[in-house]
């Protein structure tokens, strides 16, 4: 259960958004909303990539008085990754899975599965747009998430990726991860378990 009580993120007078209160089971979660709406800020809110007023609980665990317990639950992917240019990929990966616990086995799998094991030892600085987005999309699956936060997922991979992301999700979501997107594209996933859709609008958060 992910819980956010009195949630709010302001830029100075600048509201962004207010979450008096919100709760949401293990699912799958569509957050629709339009440009500047707040949807990548809500991410990273949950992620506790941002500071916030309130509280984030991830199955009562508490995204500020439990940083590093809390982060090993959630899992995120931006929209537009950019990482360090001096560092490979596999740099990242190797980071992400100490710091995650991940087994290496299943991290391999994620590795081949979006096929980056051509390009992991280079340079990030030298990587294109969709080489950071399948990167993005190998750590968001590593280590042992309960909830894995996607922002636009369908944004600049190849079309043969896109089955590879949906059996990922379908796989981990029957392993009981919930997941949290945001798509302006739709997300063709007839095989998922039913979506919820959720929308940002007036700095709120409302289901639809």
């Amino acid at each position: 259960m992910l819980q956010l009580t009195s949630a709010k993120k302001q830029y100075g007078e600048h509201l962004i958004l207010t979450i008096p209160q919100l709760e949401l089971p293990p699912g799958i979660f569509w957050l629709k909303g339009t440009n500047g709406s707040g949807k990548s800020t809500l991410l990273k809110m949950i992620g506790g990539l941002i500071p916030f007023d309130g509280t984030i609980q991830l199955n009562s665990v508490d995204a500020k008085k439990q940083t590093t317990e809390y982060r090993r639950l959630v899992n995120y992917a931006e929209a537009e990754p950019l990482y360090p240019s001096f560092l490979n990929g596999l740099d990242l990966i190797s980071f992400f899975s100490d710091t995650r616990k991940a087994n290496q086995k299943a991290t391999n799998e994620l590795i081949e599965a979006f096929g980056i094991q051509s390009f992991i030892k280079n340079s990030m600085g030298t990587y294109s747009s969709g080489m950071l987005k399948k990167l993005s999309l190998v750590l968001a699956f590593i280590g042992h998430p309960k909830l894995i936060l996607l922002d636009e997922p369908l944004v600049t991979i190849d079309k043969e990726s896109v089955p590879i992301l949906y059996s990922l999700v379908k796989k981990y979501s029957d392993e009981g991860v919930s997941f949290i997107f945001t798509s302006h594209q739709a997300f063709e996933a007839t095989n998922l378990s039913p979506i919820k859709e959720l929308e940002v609008k007036n700095n709120q958060v409302c289901f639809l």
